[in-house]
């Protein structure tokens, strides 16, 4: 089996074995798929992608998860259009139908949560009603009425959702499901019913997938491998294909979490699902897969059928074309980050991604260059590599900045972190000559030292722009006298911010510099870890610096270390990481002042200070944009130059200011 080739799903055929999965992504239109959706599904069909599955439709008006969550009887036109858009491809669209049950929301049609029995949401603490048989049979003609409208739109299919967020899910478990009749004593007597009565609802003739939990991650009561293992081998004739996924209320990580699980978590538990149903349906794995490699690997193993790549297509939606080219290389590297992609909370963003920014923005954003189109940026940089004297293609200007030999002007990106190799990447594949300078001896600034976790996209961007025919400059500084007349971009970092407390003797250290070796600390006692952002630095710092052995302190103001962790779904889990360390927790504090040898804080509800024994401070604080001295007027910038934030926000902003200067139809970038 091969990732990129056809695969027979029942009365259908795939050209490719890898999936995009359903995912919350706020483009609706009230409850209605938008043309935003139309657009982003698009872009992974025309990437190669075999089987789209959309976002999961409420299959009843009792269910209203979040905001935009879609509801299954306003969907038919976004349904429609998606397939339209996705024919031309041979991508099989099927639409995924839900019901979240207790771990709805309430909040939206003011009524209470459907559940299998009176068991308090484990997140929102709140008791839902026990479904009675005029509700369940609702349940049941919802399913059905909502697949009825998926195959009327030209849709191929269906994909029940019985994973993590599922009513169907908290009937199979007893962590949720204590009722005293037959759905209590048969747990698998719901599913059941409602995949039969969808599979008369669409026919033989399409496709009835199911994505279901394998392992709660609760074994005391909740559904474990065994437990799915059985639940396969008997759903399995009813079944066009089956996704393994787990997690339930109690592990609300378990299913995308990030960078700190293992890629591709779920292949022991698919691979014994698969065996269980011994070839009577073809099994997905899902599970943080974002290597083509891996996913081969999966498929020579015999883990899988088809393999989910969700996230590493929303990074880059050309995946399978990629690797189908024979140019893996090029695929855009999914880092796992959840900064971007994961949306299912109350500020309602847009699905994007942190190395992607367009994506969720299709129907805004310029596309990039269809595959197998040579930039014209390469040819012209191997012409002017015949120029005497000069192996990199340029001559000197007046400057002392290059000019092309043709006598264009080379765009001058300054900066070679994340921003300056965006705009870098884009100019060039649009045609223009660019030269990237940068000061330090390395590409890709502050985020070089920020973690493994960014190489992967930092080695991929430094590759694009050298594919691409980018004169890059290391050790160059650049003066205000180079640019003068010039098209620049100026990417050109950020600087230390300030810090709000006294220093008396005491010994503070960036944290920017110490991960970057440019300071060290003592080598003998406790650290103080200083965190007023909240972000990922200062618990990733803290952790760091326990694990290597030190006593460790972690201070903030908040109520919880770390809290912006909460929106990428690592919240919790990081304050296993940190207990587990040994790391010292002082939240609703403050740092007032740092002696010889101590911290003197205070409680920011009391007032009341202490002191706490510390050889250093390592500042984890806000930083502040560092400008070029000279630079022209009409530069354009990006990044933290502007105001220091993400890597999304420079990576925006680096490809906006390429299109600044050269034009949405000055060619496009790959």
């Amino acid at each position: 089996m091969r990732l990129t080739e056809s695969v027979a799903l029942g009365p259908r055929m795939a050209p490719s074995r890898v999936v995009f999965g359903p995912h919350e992504t706020n483009l609706a239109r009230r409850r209605e798929l938008s043309e935003r959706h139309v657009a982003y599904y698009a872009r992974r069909a025309a990437g190669g992608a075999g089987l789209i599955v959309t976002e999961t439709a409420s299959v009843h008006p009792s269910d209203w998860p979040y905001e935009r969550a879609p509801l299954a009887a306003d969907s038919r036109p976004g349904w429609a259009a998606t397939a339209a858009a996705c024919a031309p491809y041979g991508t099989l669209v099927v639409a995924s139908l839900g019901h979240a049950g207790s771990q709805g929301s309430s909040a939206y049609h003011q009524s209470a949560l459907w559940a299998p029995s009176r068991v308090a949401d484990v997140v929102s603490r709140e008791m839902p009603m026990e479904l009675e048989e005029p509700e369940l049979a609702e349940v049941r003609a919802g399913f059905a009425a909502a697949a009825r409208l998926a195959a009327g739109s030209g849709l191929d299919g269906v994909e029940i959702e019985a994973g993590q967020y599922s009513l169907l899910r908290q009937f199979l478990s007893g962590l949720t499901n204590q009722r005293e009749d037959a759905y209590g004593s048969d747990r698998l007597l719901l599913l059941r019913q409602v995949l039969g009565a969808v599979r008369e609802a669409v026919g033989e003739g399409r496709l009835l997938g199911l994505r279901l939990s394998c392992d709660e991650l609760a074994p005391w009561a909740g559904i474990t491998p065994e437990h799915a293992e059985g639940f396969a081998r008997k759903l399995a004739p009813l079944l066009d294909y089956l996704v393994v996924v787990r997690g339930s209320a109690m592990a609300s990580s378990a299913t995308r979490p990030d960078f700190h699980t293992p890629a591709g978590f779920n292949t022991e538990l698919c691979a014994a699902v698969r065996t269980a149903v011994a070839g009577a349906v073809p099994v997905v794995l899902q599970g943080s897969v974002t290597d083509p490699a891996q996913a081969q690997r999966a498929l020579d193993d015999g883990v899988a059928d088809l393999v989910e790549m969700t996230r590493a297509q929303i990074a880059d939606p050309e995946l399978v074309a990629l690797v189908r080219s024979g140019h893996p290389e090029r695929v855009r590297p999914c880092v796992l980050c959840n900064q971007k992609c994961r949306v299912r909370d109350n500020r309602n963003p847009v699905v994007s991604c942190a190395v992607d920014p367009r994506s969720g923005h299709e129907t805004e954003d310029p596309p990039e260059v269809p595959l197998g189109r040579e930039p014209v940026a390469v040819a012209a940089a191997e012409r002017e590599a015949d120029v005497p004297g000069r192996p990199d293609g340029v001559l000197p200007g007046a400057s002392g900045i290059a000019r092309s030999a043709t006598g264009q002007d080379t765009v001058v990106v300054v900066g070679g972190g994340p921003a300056g190799l965006e705009a870098a990447r884009v100019l060039a594949g649009r045609g223009q000559r660019v030269e990237l300078v940068e000061r330090t001896e390395r590409l890709g600034g502050l985020l070089r030292v920020a973690g493994e976790r960014w190489a992967p996209l930092l080695d991929w961007l430094e590759s694009q722009v050298r594919r691409l025919g980018v004169v890059v400059r290391t050790e160059t500084a650049v003066g205000p006298g180079d640019l003068t007349g010039r098209r620049v971009v100026l990417a050109t970092g950020s600087r230390p911010g300030p810090r709000r407390y006294d220093i008396d003797g005491g010994t503070v250290l960036e944290a920017a510099e110490l991960l970057a070796g440019r300071a060290e600390l003592p080598d003998d006692g406790p650290v103080l870890v200083n965190d007023p952002v909240g972000d990922a630095t200062g618990v990733a710092l803290a952790e760091h610096l326990a694990e290597a052995g030190r006593a460790v302190t972690l201070v903030t103001q908040d109520q919880v270390a770390g809290t912006q962790l909460a929106l990428t779904g690592d919240l919790a889990d990081a304050h296993g990481r940190l207990r587990r360390a040994g790391v010292t927790l002082l939240r609703r504090t403050v740092l007032r002042g740092v002696l010889a040898d101590v911290a003197l804080v205070e409680d920011v509800l009391t007032g009341e200070q202490h002191k706490v024994a510390c050889v250093a401070v390592v500042h984890c604080g806000h930083r502040l944009p560092d400008p070029l001295p000279g630079a022209p007027n009409g530069a354009v910038r990006a990044g933290d130059c502007v105001a220091p934030r993400t890597v999304h926000e420079a990576l925006l902003e680096g490809r906006r200011a390429a299109l600044a200067l050269c034009g949405p139809k000055g060619g496009t970038a790959r």
